[in-house]
């Protein structure tokens, strides 16, 4: 019998960054390892990672990182961690690890340890085993993984849907899942990211017809702005254009690489001969695919809007077709995007975020899935914590009695012994890395903090010239301001503050002192100089204080 620890580093009560980790006595198995890219609120930080720092302290325990879908949310920390480690194990289906390698060398960071996996092919690390298995989402070969153990299964599902109209790279086994069931689940994680949507999410993933529609209604120039990622959304819109005599032209590398090597590999059916070229750009009726970065999301929508676009001019018979519907937190971007598109008098189309949804799981599949699955303990995982709460509730419909469906947040430990979950409330060390721009290494919450000041208040100056030989004031001090005031009606209190300022340096300078104390000048000016300004203006811009010896 085994002792058997359970809990996420991120990916609980928030979108994106999800990494469970299932310990099974020594051995440590890490599933997904994502990121979630930076808000408003991050303050220039690109994206964050999850504190990868118990893997590191673990290493000789860590089996490996087990991908579950090529996407960022799962999968966009494992460059970073592998710059540090880069003989860790990964493992992943053939599509997502071809992700992977792109992502890697685009990056110029080297894994020695990268291993393919195919669905339904068993894994052994000893006594134990892992089992992927097929599952649907917006991307081929997706899997969720089965990790048996003594006490019973341990499955993480990853991201899925029950669709029952796709087939190869994208097909559920059903079969197996509910063979899994019947062996004995021990505990089932599950997505919860659209836990409060009622039915299946199945057709609503699918938007065949209405790309049908938008074809047959617009006859001129389509401007349609797609995920890389998505492939299924790219063999959708293929699909309905090769039913017309209209060309596509695939527009930026990122997508282009994506979709030409899906077709190299054998994940997208497509007919090279629809795929156009810059030539045919403003041709009537052609199809124009723009990478929509979920990082940046409608970044090449606004270059092409604000004319900086170098090839896509907007001419008034073009139709925007954004193919996506507006996923949570982007809503506030889509409408000023959309504001914008009205005022260049451009026709826009776009999906109901009511009537069309992504390839998550809705209320009827994670109840079919729970069904499947039979699990004795249940972990919603995955979204906010409004949606783990619903989750759970779906859950306890079903069957699963209330006391074994386990709420955590990132963190916080769930012990099973035995096969039995005990009341220990065991908490990890948890953090998030700020990553800003493509160097690797945390920014830090200081840095966080000082450009939260600079956005609220601005930053002041001080500049000081002293004598090298007596330490008399040569020159200032001089006050300069960014942000803070207008300078030329606040001539008065800048005055004052160099009165100020000079009053704290003298008062440090010893008479024929061989050196000052430059430290003790630079927080005395902070102190005094930022009580005044507080006082006047009731704002405390950061004060940065300067002072040379000539």
């Amino acid at each position: 019998m085994s002792k058997i620890r359970i809990f996420s580093l991120g990916g609980l009560n928030e979108n994106g960054k999800n990494m469970y980790v299932v310990e099974v006595d020594k051995d440590i198995f890490v599933f997904d390892a994502g990121l979630k890219y930076g808000s408003d609120k991050t303050l220039g930080v690109d994206y964050i990672l999850p504190d990868y720092k118990y893997i590191k302290e673990n290493k000789e325990r860590v089996k490996g990182i087990f991908l579950t879908h090529g996407h960022d949310s799962n999968m966009g920390a494992v460059a970073d961690i592998l710059f540090e480690m880069p003989d860790l194990p990964i493992y992943g289906t053939k599509f997502t690890l071809e992700i992977l390698r792109r992502d890697l060398d685009e990056n110029n960071i080297i894994g020695t340890n990268i291993k393919e996996i195919r669905p339904h092919s068993k894994l052994t690390f000893g006594d134990l085993a892992l089992f992927p298995i097929s599952v649907t989402h917006s991307i081929p070969d997706a899997v969720c993984f089965v990790l048996y153990t003594e006490d019973g299964a341990i499955v993480y599902t990853g991201d899925f849907v029950f669709d029952y109209l796709v087939d190869g790279p994208y097909k559920t086994d059903i079969g197996k899942l509910a063979y899994v069931g019947k062996q004995g689940v021990l505990c089932l994680l599950a997505e919860s990211m659209y836990a409060e949507k009622k039915g299946h999410t199945s057709p609503s993933n699918r938007i065949d017809d209405f790309i049908k529609k938008v074809l047959q209604r617009n006859e001129d120039r389509i401007i349609a702005t797609i995920f890389p990622a998505h492939i299924a959304r790219v063999q959708e819109i293929f699909d309905e254009v090769s039913k017309t005599k209209r060309k596509v032209i695939i527009m930026g590398k990122t997508l282009q690489t994506t979709i030409m090597s899906s077709i190299e590999m054998g994940y997208l059916k497509i007919d090279k001969n629809k795929i156009g070229d810059l030539s045919n750009l403003d041709d009537k009726g052609v199809v124009v695919l723009i990478s929509d970065e979920k990082e940046k999301p409608f970044m090449n929508l606004e270059r092409i809007l604000r004319g900086f676009d170098k090839y896509i001019k907007l001419k008034d018979t073009d139709t925007i077709f954004i193919t996506e519907p507006p996923y949570e937190g982007i809503e506030k971007r889509m409408a000023l995007v959309m504001d914008e598109i009205a005022k260049a008098n451009v026709n826009v189309v776009s999906l109901s975020a009511k009537k069309h949804l992504l390839h998550h799981a809705s209320q009827e599949d994670l109840m079919l899935m729970i069904n499947l699955m039979n699990p004795k303990y249940y972990f919603p995982v995955k979204g906010e914590y409004r949606h783990q709460v619903m989750n759970a509730e779906l859950a306890e419909k079903v069957g699963v009695p209330k006391e074994n469906i386990i709420l955590k947040q990132n963190g916080d430990v769930a012990t099973f012994v035995n096969g039995i979950l005990t009341e220990d409330f065991d908490k990890v060390e948890i953090d998030e890395i700020l990553i800003d721009g493509k160097s690797q290494g945390d920014i830090g919450e200081l840095v966080l903090k000082d450009r939260e000041m600079l956005g609220d208040s601005g930053i002041v100056i001080v500049s000081c010239t002293l004598d090298r030989s007596t330490k008399k004031v040569l020159a200032g001090p001089e006050i300069l301001t960014r942000g803070f005031v207008y300078v030329k009606e606040s001539g008065d209190l800048l005055k004052e503050s160099e009165e100020i300022c000079l009053q704290v340096i003298e008062a440090n300078i010893e008479p024929e002192a061989s050196k000052v104390d430059y430290t003790a000048i630079k927080n005395s000016i902070r102190d005094k100089l930022g009580k005044f300004l507080y006082k006047e203006t009731e704002s405390r811009p950061m004060i940065i204080t300067v002072i040379q010896e000539v």
